[in-house]
């Protein structure tokens, strides 16, 4: 039992090594990070199948009360019966694939085992199948971890062995004699399986951890490089900003050459091959066109890919990187390589990192310089007391429609551009046109109900023919402000704000209520009342839209506040009209 003990481990070793290099294969990657689909199970499961077999041909061969240590085992006789190393590969196959891989690899291995015959010859073929189907199915106990830790994948391993050693005797014809070479196999097989199950494991751990250290090596890499490279992304040239992108990569990178490009023409080049690569050169690589169409990473593993017209060019590799603005791609970046074998996957991480965050950096840019063209309206608008953060917020909304509905993107700009424009009138009008008033209401709530269309929906209702009403202007909007800020707050979902404009024949009254949270009671009776500081409830625009009314209508314009019954708030005052 000894001599066979460490007969099995010394083959183990053999697998082990064969296991070390099957992690170091690309489509390994999908099984640790559970990416299945119909054909890579059918890939994992034939490659893990020949991975059994391969324990099959490196196994030992009992004759008796004998061991028989062959190099490679190809069939044997009806008096003998082979220890295959197989269940491993079966039990990590379900272990990282599910039942379908585990069960495909275990045909495959039982198969090639059926085949090659002898003693306890259908137990054999059996056992692998239903290893790999019931190891996929505890996998899915562990679903949550990555991989399985190898403590866990030891004590896994100690049951495939058993129930082989139970399928032997179920299915032995003598057995007395079947008995006999149990006791011989049984504990050396459970020993070998259970510990290789377990280094196999640890070993995946290490190649995910490699990975990750990669990854956090890449990412780290990509946000210093997009940090540095925003003062050339801020300049008005496309010239001057292709060539500072160039010379940060080149020499962050150290790659052969990095060109940079938009869609017609090569705008810089930076390293080898600069005799040739010029700019004002056309784009010709077939790749950069068809980057710029999919808005995909490509890749150039070869000369003839990159489809340069100088014999004598010393770059063979590109990657080609499309750069976004908005929803478009409007330009590449080319990282250049001697050889092909450069492209290592850090690399092919790090472009397609970079070229996400660069197009950010682009539309933050765009978002930045739109605020740029508001900022003289804003400071215009400090009577009016506009929240600076509503502005912001609208700026990154239409930054992110652009990239994902352009035309809404476009009639949010325009909505705040009529919400601007009526702002910028303020401070040289007293009174306003209420028709003039109810744009204005309606471009603020068509911002807001862009930006939290799940949390809440606006209702505004207006009778006809109020073009001749005058009112004291942006006295509405506070009042939606305020139901939106602080009546909704805290709701999630569900919420209602209903704005009516109700006219009679000697007034028109205005309402806004929500069914949020309303006021707190304790400062009720002084809302509107008193100017109260910004974090209670909106207290400082209630009192100012009261005061502007007060002083420009009349005592019976004042606000009127209370708390609904059922739930929220109601805020309405009446202006004087005549027909």
């Amino acid at each position: 039992m000894k001599y066979l003990t460490i007969i099995l481990f010394e083959r183990l070793g053999l697998l082990l090594v064969l296991a070390f290099v099957l992690t170091r294969i690309p489509g390994f990657r999908s099984l640790l990070y559970r990416e299945f689909s119909k054909r890579m199970s059918f890939v994992h499961a034939c490659m893990f199948g020949l991975f059994g077999i391969a324990g099959t041909i490196t196994g030992i061969v009992i004759e008796g009360d004998s061991v028989v240590v062959r190099d490679f085992i190809w069939s044997i006789g009806d008096g003998q019966m082979v220890v295959s190393s197989s269940l491993v590969a079966i039990v990590i196959a379900g272990l990282l694939g599910g039942p379908v891989v585990g069960l495909g690899a275990g045909i495959i291995a039982g198969s090639h085992l059926f085949f090659v015959g002898g003693i306890g010859v259908i137990a054999n073929s059996l056992v692998n199948p239903l290893t790999g189907l019931l190891a996929g199915l505890t996998a899915r106990f562990f679903s949550n971890e990555r991989v399985i830790s190898p403590m866990k994948a030891l004590f896994i391993g100690i049951f495939p062995p058993v129930l082989q050693m139970h399928l032997l005797l179920i299915f032995a014809s003598y057995p007395d004699g079947m008995i006999a070479i149990v006791n011989t196999i049984g504990l050396p097989l459970v020993l070998s399986n259970s510990i290789a199950i377990a280094i196999f494991t640890a070993m995946i751990g290490i190649v995910l951890k490699e990975q990750e250290n990669v990854a956090a090596l890449a990412t780290k890499q990509a946000l210093t490089i997009a940090e540095e490279a925003l003062p050339f992304l801020k300049k008005d040239s496309p010239h001057e900003m292709a060539a500072g992108i160039a010379n940060l990569l080149y020499n962050r990178l150290k790659l052969a050459a990095v060109s940079v490009t938009n869609e017609r023409e090569v705008l810089a080049h930076k390293g080898l091959g600069d005799d040739h690569h010029r700019e004002g050169d056309q784009i010709i690589t077939s790749l950069s066109h068809l980057a710029i169409a999919s808005k995909q990473m490509q890749v150039a593993y070869s000369r003839s890919e990159i489809q340069c017209k100088n014999d004598n060019c010393p770059l063979e590799a590109a990657i080609m990187i499309p750069i976004m603005d908005a929803n478009d791609a409007t330009g590449v970046i080319k990282f250049y390589f001697r050889k092909a074998q450069h492209i290592r996957p850090v690399e092919l991480m790090l472009a397609q990192g970079l070229g996400q965050l660069i197009s950010n950096q682009l539309n933050t840019i765009a978002s930045e310089k739109l605020k740029t063209h508001i900022r003289d309206a804003e400071l215009r608008n400090l009577q009016a007391q506009i929240n600076p953060h509503f502005l912001f917020n609208t700026l990154n909304l239409i930054a992110a429609l652009f990239r994902k509905d352009p035309e809404k993107a476009r009639h949010i700009t325009i909505q705040l551009a009529h919400y601007m424009r009526f702002n910028i009138g303020l401070v040289s009008s007293s009174l306003v046109h209420l028709e003039k008033e109810c744009q204005h209401v309606k471009a603020y709530i068509d911002i807001i109900q862009t930006r939290f269309s799940s949390r809440l929906q606006i209702n505004f209702s207006e009778p006809d023919d109020i073009s001749q009403v005058l009112i004291p202007p942006s006295t509405i909007q506070p009042l939606v402000e305020n139901s939106v800020q602080h009546g909704l707050e805290s709701v999630t979902n569900g919420g209602v704000i209903t704005v009516t404009i109700e006219k009679s024949n000697q007034s028109i009254k205005l309402t806004v209520c929500d069914n949020g949270c309303g006021f707190p009671e304790d400062i009720l009776n002084r809302v509107g009342h008193e100017a109260l500081t910004e974090n209670q409830n909106g207290g400082a625009g209630l009192y100012n839209v009261n005061q502007r009314l007060i002083s420009l209508l009349g005592e019976s314009a004042r606000l009127h506040i209370r708390n609904l019954p059922s739930s929220g708030s109601e805020v309405y005052f009446t202006i004087p009209y005549k027909d």
